[in-house]
């Protein structure tokens, strides 16, 4: 199947799917058709469609689980005019929670507890696993055999990586304390010596 033909159809699954496609799902999409294009077919019409919408208001985007058409960040104040409903809001705790899974995994509640100096609410994991940001990855062998949490690729892509190496590192974070003060990040050797 020539490009002319696939970026369309391409486009079209991109704006109807309400999950990222992979190259493979994509490719199964088209199993059966008399003129099925190859996986480098798919990717080639892929990458056109990036360069494609570089100069619009969408971007073709890579996550973990795929490819998704969505609005560029730098529009999202205007587009997120059209929904009433506020975003979640999330407490300190779970956002905690949640950068320690991802830096540290994999990490028991106990652990996380103890980096946190403060105990783990149940409703912030069930919400994190509910989220699909979480999710059990086996178990500690120690006595007791905690529970070990990771992260998900809905996380990944919830939060537009592609994999946890895009993730900033913590020397990153601390640099943002200079421009943001209130959000200063303090380890916990550093909050006892204040």
């Amino acid at each position: 199947m020539d490009s002319d033909r696939l970026k369309p159809i391409l486009e079209a699954l991109f704006a109807a799917s309400d999950k990222p496609l992979s190259v493979n799902s994509i490719f199964d999409l088209f199993s059966g058709d008399l003129e099925q294009p190859g996986k480098d077919e798919i990717r080639q019409a892929i990458h056109e469609l990036m360069d494609q919408y570089s100069n619009s208001g969408m971007e073709l985007k890579q996550v973990a689980s795929g490819f998704r058409l969505q609005v560029k960040p730098a529009y999202e104040t205007w587009v997120s005019r059209l929904w009433e409903q506020k975003p979640p809001r999330y407490s300190r705790a779970l956002m905690e929670t949640l950068a320690l899974i991802a830096y540290r995994q994999p990490i028991t509640r106990g652990e996380i507890e103890d980096i946190r100096g403060v105990s783990v609410s149940s409703n912030i994991i069930k919400t994190l696993q509910e989220r699909e940001w979480v999710k059990p990855l086996g178990h500690k062998e120690v006595l007791g055999r905690p529970t070990l949490y990771g992260t998900t690729k809905g996380f990944l892509d919830y939060f537009n990586l592609k994999s946890l190496n895009e993730l900033p590192t913590l020397a990153e974070i601390r640099d943002l304390d200079q421009y943001h003060p209130e959000l200063a990040f303090v380890e916990k050797n550093e909050a006892s010596i204040n």
